[in-house]
């Protein structure tokens, strides 16, 4: 199974959301290589190339490659469709069908929090990262970011310094460290958290591969803060992909002056951001104080016991304020039909309500 789930990353052409659509299309990801051509042909949206690529793949010593570097080194390979996959990712439309980690952090914990800004941070930046991230430590929160200079490196060591768990997500593949001072700082993160990325192994931290690692770094999170940020850079395109995910975004204000808070204060001008000062802010808008009471789930109240694609589909649609039926078919490799039965099901308990353009909302 394994074999053919990497190998299904490596046919030119097939992304993350065509790949994704084929699994729904033929039943699982081994079925994808054993289906004919004329069978492919008539996936809405795969063309005659991409259906000869598949036919014609030669990739399986690679594969067989990454399988023997994953048990060297014991690394967990997450498909979308695996529970131990981040449920958060999942909502995702262009979330990879491949994750490698490198950890022990439950990457389904219940709050994360994803804190990035410029390389060039200043001491402003320094101590405003430590102080919120010290302040969050009785929380239980984990911290993820990008294991870059400047605002990444204090996130990930202020986090370590309070004992709290924090994960790298790479862009590269995980048998090297970018950059290479980071080396110890990675293998501390390892042992109380964790390294994660989509690349396989010998990937090399190209420049194409940091707007993708961004996406997971917003989408792995509840939140994602940034601290310091110029104009112009990878922290403002994850603060972007972010609100595209429909996250929380959060900016800490600077100075009018300052080239490393020109980002943030454009953010927050043009509403893509809101304004924090301290760890407080967060813990309020995002309801993570502790003497707040959880809120009971209307799903303990009307069903003793899900079934696995009841449950999935419903961790989903929590994650999101609306979702199509394409989304859920896309996320959760569960066929139409099944998913149509589960939600008309959902509806009739008063779960969730179809709204206009045929999605529905959790109520």
């Amino acid at each position: 199974m394994l074999r053919y789930r990497i190998a299904l990353t490596l046919i030119p052409g097939v992304g993350d959301i065509i790949g994704k659509k084929l699994v729904s299309y033929c039943g699982g990801v081994d079925a994808i290589f054993k289906e004919k051509k004329s069978n492919l042909l008539k996936i809405p949206g795969i063309g005659e190339n991409l259906v000869n690529a598949i036919v014609n793949h030669d990739m399986f010593e690679k594969v067989d490659k990454e399988i023997a570097f994953i048990e060297k080194y014991n690394i967990k390979p997450l498909f979308y469709l695996d529970s131990t996959y981040p449920i958060r990712m999942k909502q995702c439309i262009d979330s990879p069908m491949m994750l490698y980690y490198m950890g022990n952090a439950d990457l389904n914990t219940e709050k994360i929090i994803s804190v990035v800004g410029t390389r060039n941070v200043t001491e402003y930046g320094k101590d405003i990262c430590k102080k919120i991230i010290k302040d969050l430590s009785s929380h239980n929160v984990i911290i993820t970011s990008g294991l870059a200079y400047g605002v990444d490196t204090y996130s990930h060591k202020s986090a370590l310094e309070n004992n709290l768990q924090t994960i790298g997500v790479l862009a590269h593949g995980l048998d090297r460290v970018y950059p290479n001072a980071n080396k110890s700082l990675a293998e501390k993160m390892i042992k109380n958290g964790g390294l994660l990325t989509e690349f396989m192994s010998t990937t090399n931290p190209d420049r194409e591969n940091f707007p993708k690692r961004n996406r997971i770094i917003a989408g792995i999170a509840d939140a994602v803060v940034i601290v310091e940020a110029a104009k112009k850079g990878g922290a403002l395109i994850t603060a972007e992909i972010a609100n595209s995910y429909n996250r929380d975004v959060f900016a800490v204000p600077g100075k009018l002056t300052d080239v490393y808070s020109e980002g943030c204060n454009h953010l927050i001008k043009i509403n893509k951001a809101v304004l924090i000062q301290s760890a407080e802010d967060i813990l309020y808008i995002m309801g993570w104080e502790t003497n707040k009471k959880p809120k009971k789930s209307a799903q303990r109240q009307l069903f003793i016991e899900l079934t696995p694609d009841q449950q999935t589909i419903y961790d989903l649609m929590s994650l999101k304020t609306n979702t199509s039926i394409d989304e859920l078919c896309i996320n959760t490799g569960i066929n139409v039909s099944k998913i149509a039965e589960v939600l008309l099901n959902f509806e009739m308990e008063g779960i969730i309500k179809c709204l206009p353009g045929k999605v529905y909302q959790l109520i």
